[in-house]
């Protein structure tokens, strides 16, 4: 089980990899398919992936995705009204056909997964984002790591007893003062190749410090829906991981919140 979960981490690594320092159209493409696949395990668990409705889900999140790529961004928020008036009209006149629970759900699935999602390409954009993206990895995967780490010797007090007992506020104070000197170094050692980040140490600091916050909350979300739901892992796509939210739950809220941080720290 070890060697099988550490191959396909490595496997997800050198994907990543690939596709952040590529960027452009390959990322693009990446960041899209996690998202539907994404989509539909959340609809999966939510037993909604037999409604022909959540089609709908899986047709705007390839709108959504073509007006990043084609910078039509003045049009995101329309089309975020449009497919929201669209379902609620599907729900009213074919009525008693759908619940409220579940075009509701429908419609969270999107915000949650390609929107968050998207501001993985959203971050590689930046005039440094080859550099910048790279806090996303190092707020989750990374944060993660020095989490159970730092947990695992000095843990006692129990953070979430009922959602997650075997984590502790050691081990999420270590998650984000390891995921901020990891995010320092970097900006230390790349400082000379940043163009338009202020002060790239502190910006990458204090960003992988946010996104450790958030990032830790993302991944508990994804443990309560979990817990809800009665099941262990939303799929089994990645061997040894589960399937795409069991991996890449904390960087669908990590990512916006790196974006964020670097637009009004950096």
């Amino acid at each position: 089980m070890f060697f099988t979960r550490l191959i396909s981490g490595i496997a997800l690594l050198i994907i990543a990899i690939l596709a952040f320092y590529i960027g452009d159209l390959p990322l693009i493409l990446l960041s899209t398919l996690i998202s539907a696949i994404g989509l539909f395990e959340f609809y999966r668990v939510l037993d909604l992936e037999k409604k022909t409705i959540v089609y709908l889900g899986y047709v705007y999140s390839l709108i959504y995705y073509s007006l990043i790529y084609f910078k039509l961004n003045h049009y995101i928020f329309f089309s975020v009204i449009a497919f929201l008036m669209l379902i609620f009209a599907i729900y009213v006149f074919t009525f008693p056909k759908y619940k409220t629970e579940e075009i509701s759900s429908i419609f969270m699935g999107v915000i949650y997964i390609p929107i968050l999602f998207s501001y993985v390409y959203n971050t590689r954009t930046y005039e440094d984002g080859k550099y910048l993206v790279w806090l996303i990895l190092i707020s989750s995967w990374g944060s993660d790591t020095c989490a159970y780490a730092v947990g695992s010797l000095f843990g006692k007090h129990k953070i979430a007893p009922v959602l997650s007992p075997k984590k502790s506020v050691e081990g999420s104070i270590g998650g984000v003062l390891g995921a901020a000197i990891i995010g320092g170094i970097m900006g230390y050692i790349l400082s000379g190749h940043f163009k338009s980040t202020f002060s790239p140490v502190f910006t990458c600091a204090a960003s992988c410090a946010i996104g450790s916050v958030i990032s830790q909350i993302g991944d508990a979300l994804a443990s309560a829906i979990k817990r809800n739901h009665n099941i262990k892992d939303y799929g089994k796509l990645i061997p040894g991981h589960g399937g795409i939210l069991d991996r890449f739950d904390s960087m669908i809220f990590t990512a916006p919140a790196i974006f964020f941080a670097i637009y009004f720290l950096g």
